[in-house]
């Protein structure tokens, strides 16, 4: 079946404000997305049985997500001491008793601090790498690699024509507009919550991409172009505590 016909799955209700204490802000800036498609049943052996599959027409997708992070602070900390950092996610989307969120197989920031805290306090599969970002009139930049000759992302791409909002029951839909984060630390699962606009998201053009983050995780090799590029010039976030749930 697909994902989309589910009663039980309410797509738009995780974009709406939560209640309850913020844990922090952030702001997220030139976000490219970058997806394809892997075998389901690879996939499944990589994901935490307690997550189902989150699939669009029975297809999977993994995404790359390569863009800028500044102003992360937590709630009591003043603006003035935030940090600012590059961040590369690579990520899947499952479901969890209903509701639809983000996997993460691993995340690349080029700050020390930012992995070790998201680490110790979220669980998350932060990794210290070197990243660096680079515009010119034509074209953008972007790479990293982990230490040691670790793992690295590379790719350069040109911002295309705005599409407007994303509409609920379509892929980019699907693709961008995820409020949740599922994360397994012990024997429990947790789940996190931001909050922000609608992505305003732009069309975009690849004209090189290299990747490695996708095979370390456990995938095949890509050597293929990403089969959906979308960009944004970014959101400002409120980040809500974990939460148990199981």
């Amino acid at each position: 079946m697909n994902s989309l016909d589910r009663p039980l799955i309410d797509r738009v209700a995780p974009s709406r404000r939560p209640p309850g204490r913020i844990a922090g802000y952030q702001r997220w800036r030139s976000l490219l997305f970058m997806h394809w498609p892997v075998d389901v049943d690879i996939l499944r052996r990589l994901v935490p049985p307690e997550l189902e599959l989150d699939l669009y027409e029975n297809k999977a997708y993994v995404g790359v997500v390569p863009f800028e992070m500044e102003g992360v602070r937590p709630w009591w900390w003043p603006e003035s001491c935030s940090m600012s950092f590059l961040e590369t996610n690579l990520r899947t989307y499952v479901i969890y008793n209903g509701r639809p969120g983000i996997y993460f197989f691993s995340l690349e920031a080029n700050s020390r601090f930012a992995v070790w805290g998201a680490r110790a306090g979220w669980g998350l599969p932060y990794h210290y790498a070197r990243a660096s970002v680079k515009r010119t009139d034509d074209a953008t930049g972007y790479e990293t690699r982990r230490p040691r000759n670790g793992p690295s992302h590379s790719v350069r791409y040109r911002v295309g024509d705005e599409f407007g909002p994303s509409e609920p029951g379509t892929l980019r839909h699907f693709l961008l507009e995820r409020y949740l984060l599922f994360v397994e630390r012990g024997r429990e699962m947790y789940a996190g919550q931001v909050h922000h606009e609608p992505y305003p998201a732009f069309d975009a053009t690849v004209f090189e991409v290299q990747d490695e983050l996708i095979a370390a995780a456990g995938f095949p090799a890509v050597t293929a172009p990403p089969a959906f590029v979308h960009y944004s010039p970014g959101v400002d976030v409120e980040v809500f505590p974990l939460v148990g749930v199981t």
